[in-house]
């Protein structure tokens, strides 16, 4: 079944502004830091993020960390999204989660083609059949070497299917649907930001950035106000490989920000 990414935030650091501030501010304070918060109001708050951003003073921002949880996104997707390496991941292990009638991503391109769609869903179907022969002539292979008093013993069973269905994932496309949840700091999800939003990012990821993205401005306004694209703030960095669209990318992630309140978790 074809299913379309969808980000949640499960946790936040709260106060995240005044949190960075305050982690700032002592770095330019006698203050004790038990007591760096006290009359820390928004105004205060912004003034210190504005003034981080001037400085390039950007280690405060990792005090600030973002939680998602990510689903309805590819294989593929979260081998591009492990790579950014300062951040911490959990996902749907293959290894103990059963995937029979496993779900899957049709990349836009392949959808919008009849006949490349076709292919590919027939492509996910010998995946999937291959994948419950292998699983099935396995664990059969398993049970039938065990002892006969261990055959009906559901608890070894499952040991068995783990055992099977670890190796009979290798038929498995990177099409496979997947879910991971992942925890960034504010200074990498910047980074981020930079990169996976930008167009010449794969449709998936710069979806899911965007939705990221979309989540943290409402958390934390002030903090993310240039986030995006390395166009919305300078000349594209990425020279004669630039999708030569600056004035619409602005316009694209000024709405982006704009647009009304998404649910979080």
């Amino acid at each position: 079944m074809q299913v379309k990414p969808k980000v949640t935030l499960l946790a936040h650091t709260p106060l995240p502004e005044k949190v960075i501030a305050a982690a700032a501010k002592l770095c330019y304070s006698k203050t004790p830091s038990s007591e760096i918060m006290n009359g820390l109001d928004d105004e205060a708050a912004a003034k210190f993020l504005d003034m981080l951003v001037g400085f390039g003073h950007a280690s405060p921002i990792e005090h600030a960390t973002f939680t998602f949880g990510i689903e309805g996104v590819s294989r593929s997707f979260t081998h591009q999204l492990v790579r950014h390496r300062m951040a911490s991941y959990s996902q749907k292990s293959q290894r103990y989660v059963d995937e029979g009638g496993f779900n899957y991503i049709i990349p836009p391109e392949i959808e919008d083609n009849p006949q490349a769609k076709e292919a590919f869903i027939k492509a996910m179907e010998n995946s999937q059949k291959a994948y419950d022969e292998i699983s099935q002539i396995l664990q059969d292979a398993y049970v039938e070497n065990l002892d006969e008093d261990k055959k009906d013993d559901k608890s070894e069973r499952r040991k068995l299917q783990k055992k099977a269905i670890e190796d009979a994932r290798f038929v498995l496309p990177n099409a496979c649907e997947t879910m991971i949840v992942v925890t960034m700091n504010a200074r990498e999800l910047m980074h981020f930001f930079n990169v996976r939003t930008c167009n010449r990012a794969q449709w998936e990821i710069r979806e899911v950035a965007k939705q990221m993205l979309k989540i943290c401005y409402e958390m934390a306004p002030t903090l993310f106000k240039n986030a995006g694209p390395n166009c919305l703030n300078g000349p594209c960095p990425e020279g004669n490989m630039s999708c030569r669209q600056r004035e619409a990318v602005i316009e694209e992630f000024k709405k982006l920000k704009e647009s009304p309140s998404i649910k979080t978790g």
